[in-house]
């Protein structure tokens, strides 16, 4: 997206500039985009629309061919986002749509690197995450309502005068705001979330996290009706099958995961497991924590 002078729109002009607090919060991810298949699981770019229907809910997704659909990678920025206007909210200041940050800020949130190469991802997922469009039934009072919307409404970069990025302004849509406004909407997430590289062990996190929460008995889904909330394009054999990696290696923060199998089908399981006061303390300061045996 190339550098301009000013949002196309009047919506800035209508706006309070919100500045970011820094990196050093706790990461907050808005339940809905944690419960539902709002992204694409895979790094090839997607340009399939998503069309998942469950009872009353129905979602759409679509993506255009220059930039393709926005990744659950790419979501880490509105995790940033609903992360900020959390902790401002709690301590009592002020949010807006309109918010302003740099890319270093971003970047070492979400655990990037901050060389040239993750500067340009950024950027493309700010791309990706503006030219998708999704409608919904979530969260609107006649389910038969359409609330269309993009994940970014605009983005902008600042520059020097010598062309020197100084920082970047976006303004985030009213469904996604509204939800994170709402403390009930949003839940708070382990930091080594952002460690995890395959698309569906994230979105694998992010549901288990949802449903699991801190319940002592855990909870369990059906395999099949897994592979239907992901929005994925793999086909449901491939998607038991890495799924059954993911519980062989343990690799979710948090959480103990099982396979069950009864009359000829798979259903998943997971639990919280209780988490070591040490270790709790050392995320808290922002130490690496080094669980290898």
């Amino acid at each position: 997206m190339k550098p301009r002078a000013a949002f196309r729109s009047g919506e800035r002009a209508q706006l309070a500039l919100f500045p970011s607090l820094g990196r050093d919060i706790a990461p907050r991810d808005a339940q809905d985009l944690m419960a539902w298949p709002f992204f694409s699981l895979a790094k090839r770019r997607r340009v399939t629309p998503i069309d998942f229907r469950m009872g009353a809910t129905w979602i759409s997704v679509e993506a255009v061919p220059e930039h393709g659909m926005a990744t659950i990678w790419d979501a880490d920025v509105l995790i940033w986002a609903a992360s900020q206007i959390v902790a401002a909210r709690d301590a009592g200041l002020p949010t807006s749509r309109l918010m302003a940050t740099t890319p270093h800020e971003i970047l070492t949130f979400t655990g990037r690197g901050t060389g040239k190469d993750h500067y340009d991802r950024l950027k493309a997922a700010l791309d990706r995450l503006q030219s998708t469009t999704v409608a919904t039934s979530i969260r609107q009072q006649h389910q038969r309502r359409r609330h269309r919307f993009s994940w970014i409404n605009e983005w902008q970069e600042r520059l020097d005068g010598e062309g020197r990025p100084l920082g970047l302004e976006l303004i985030l849509p009213d469904w996604f705001y509204a939800g994170v406004v709402d403390r009930t909407f949003v839940l708070t997430i382990d930091r080594a979330y952002f460690d995890l590289t395959g698309g569906l062990e994230r979105w694998l996190y992010r549901i288990v996290r949802k449903h699991g929460g801190q319940q002592e008995g855990g909870w369990s889904f059906d395999v099949s009706h897994l592979h239907l909330k992901s929005g994925a394009l793999s086909p449901l054999k491939q998607f038991a099958f890495e799924l059954r990696g993911i519980v062989r290696r343990q690799s979710l923060p948090g959480y103990a995961l099982a396979i069950e199998r009864a009359f000829g089908r798979e259903r998943l399981t997971f639990a919280p497991v209780p988490a070591d006061p040490f270790e709790v303390a050392a995320r808290r300061m922002g130490l690496a924590v080094d669980n290898r045996p």
